[in-house]
């Protein structure tokens, strides 16, 4: 890929870009890019950042590999109205979809991994804080006993409080399937089982969007002489949803239940969505699953059992492509149904990263496999970044390697 700088400012720039560079940021920087036989334009700034405006505190569930609100609300905000349909086909917590509703938005969601669902589909129906107290009060706290071993994770009790939620919650779905007040706590306490505070179930682990081995936490333990102590889960739990409510404004509230009633939420290959109709779609936000370099199948093993899940099964599922061929041939698939779905007109945000260490830039990889379906590219934007714990504790460091800014190609169907 070869490129060639260009004077810093507005020329040049897309029409949806023009008039929004962010007043405290940097100076967009603006490149020519030549992808095998093509130009294309390259814009590196501080398009949005946690500063123009804080997400709101119903994002606030942890999964490995997610963005922040902010970059789908900046894409949203400039490339759809009102009513329009978002898409993600890669939701993750659902965080394209979530900010999508809470700005009146209709969506559309889909994921391979049916904890996804889990994980969205509550928050777009916000419950009463007095109606999850009710609820949790009224769930038994003594059960049977597990079927794997968790006193590596749990006090005893606490164990014997997560088993009897899980019994409660599996044994509810089969005859209420609809509750929301049911799918909300078992949301929450699907995010609440490790970490490393004392608002988690577990003893001190790693983030609550990773899920380590009984043997590492094992480890874990002797390393740090520390044995579980007892956590009492309905607190948690209720604590959880209040932080998680804090900042919804009732009109806020008022857009999600609307978009949550309009939703579709599907659990299918990114690449055979069938059940969405044929340009329907006014803006698609998403970013994929990079080659190997989340193990989204051990990070979510316990997540999994909780909600009765198959995590093996889902695991096979999942991309989780080892060479830049096997993922470009999956992205193939899913261009492909993404050019069908979305409206003349309409847009794909397709947010990729640098990995192996700088060699791989997916982009590279990216503007072919949209073009070659029958997108125009609009651009390769490049968001100025300040790096999280999370990707400390993944052994990361800003400017040297990973993922370590917001690469976004942006596709136009014309």
């Amino acid at each position: 890929m070869a490129t060639r700088s260009r004077t810093p400012g507005d020329e040049g720039l897309p029409g949806f870009l023009r008039m929004n560079t962010h007043p405290e940021g940097l100076p967009t920087q603006s490149e020519e890019v030549r992808i095998g036989s093509d130009t294309f334009r390259k814009f590196t700034g501080e398009f949005w950042t946690s500063r123009q405006r804080q997400a709101g505190s119903i994002h606030e569930i942890s999964y490995r590999a997610c963005f922040k609100p902010q970059l789908p609300r900046f894409f949203i905000g400039l490339l759809t109205r009102k009513g329009d349909v978002v898409y993600d086909p890669f939701s993750g917590r659902g965080t394209t979809v979530i900010e999508a509703g809470l700005m009146g938005r209709n969506v559309i969601a889909n994921d391979a991994n049916p904890l996804s669902r889990i994980m969205t589909e509550p928050r777009f129906f916000p419950p009463e804080i007095a109606a999850v107290e009710k609820r949790l009060l009224s769930i038994p706290r003594e059960g049977g006993s597990s079927d794997i071993d968790l006193s590596m994770f749990y006090h005893p009790d606490t164990a014997q409080e997560i088993v009897a939620l899980r019994e409660y919650l599996l044994g509810r779905k089969r005859i209420a399937p609809d509750d929301m007040i049911d799918r909300w706590i078992a949301m929450v306490a699907t995010n609440r089982l490790t970490g490393h505070s004392k608002g988690f179930f577990s003893v001190y682990t790693l983030p609550p969007n990773q899920a380590v081995s009984p043997r590492s936490q094992q480890k874990i333990n002797e390393k740090r002489g520390q044995a579980p102590e007892y956590r009492d889960t309905c607190r948690i739990i209720l604590n959880k949803t209040k932080s998680l409510l804090r900042t919804l404004l009732p009109g806020e509230e008022k857009s999600l239940t609307r978009a949550g009633r309009q939703a579709m939420l599907l659990v299918e290959d990114a690449g055979k969505t069938r059940e969405i109709l044929d340009e329907i779609v006014q803006l698609t936000v998403t970013s994929p699953p990079f080659l190997d370099i989340v193990q989204y199948r051990e990070d979510n093993w316990l997540r999994c059992w909780f909600n009765g899940l198959d995590g093996e099964a889902i695991g096979r599922r999942i991309t989780m492509a080892r060479t830049v061929d096997e993922w470009t041939s999956a992205m193939g698939r899913v261009f492909a149904e993404l050019f069908r779905v979305t409206r003349p007109g309409g847009h794909v945000a397709f947010e990729v990263g640098e990995v192996r260490k700088k060699t791989i830039r997916l982009e590279e990889h990216v503007v072919p496999l949209g073009t070659d379906s029958g997108f125009s590219c609009e651009c390769v934007l490049i968001n100025q970044q300040v790096f999280t714990k999370t990707s400390n504790i993944w052994g990361v460091e800003n400017n040297t390697c990973g993922t370590n800014t917001n690469r976004i190609v942006v596709f136009r169907k014309d």
